[in-house]
């Protein structure tokens, strides 16, 4: 028999804050997903893909832009995963992942610029066994939020401003989450 409760999982560092509330609103149990972005090697800032527990997605557009060859893709992709698995050790401090298959996943994030770590969130998540995908975030741009909805089961997004520069641009705080905040999240939602 399916678990109808749903499962919230917040993308570190700073959609674990957004998630603890949201998975206190559902009262459903609350995880970390850990995706790391793929950065282009002189830009890493810039995006040419990312990866999760056991998947990559690539941003075609980004890879022609800064003509990356899968060498160069490789090489990142060995660093970013040493870390993600260092991250997700850390985050979960001992704890077990939380299961989700057959479950409504809701992924949530502080918001969504791009779109590379999301999509790879979703598709981890469906790797996993969801049932059903939920992307939700604070602010978005449209676009990313047409495109995204090609992947998750339902997105929601509660502002969608043009013109849309970055995340930060839309909080009054945008300071960094730091680890132990994460931590101390998700150790009180496992509670």
């Amino acid at each position: 028999m399916r678990d109808e409760q749903p499962v919230v999982l917040g993308l570190p560092r700073g959609g674990v804050p957004v998630a603890a509330e949201v998975a206190r609103s559902l009262a459903a149990p609350l995880d970390v997903i850990v995706v790391r972005k793929l950065g282009v090697p002189r830009q890493p800032e810039l995006a040419m893909g990312a990866i999760g527990e056991g998947v990559r997605v690539l941003n075609p557009d980004v890879l022609r832009a800064v003509q990356a060859d899968e060498a160069t893709i490789d090489a990142v992709q060995q660093k970013e995963r040493a870390e993600l698995a260092a991250r997700a050790e850390r985050f979960r401090a001992g704890r077990e992942r939380v299961d989700v298959s057959g479950r409504t996943v809701v992924i949530v994030d502080d918001g969504i610029a791009t779109g590379s770590t999301a999509r790879v969130a979703l598709a981890v998540a469906r790797a996993q066994g969801a049932d059903r995908v939920v992307l939700a975030v604070p602010v978005a741009p449209r676009r990313t939020c047409l495109d995204l909805a090609a992947e998750a089961d339902e997105v929601i997004c509660l502002e969608q401003p043009e013109p849309f520069v970055a995340v930060g641009q839309f909080y009054r705080d945008f300071s960094q989450t730091t680890d132990a905040e994460v931590i101390a999240c998700l150790t009180e939602g496992a509670s």
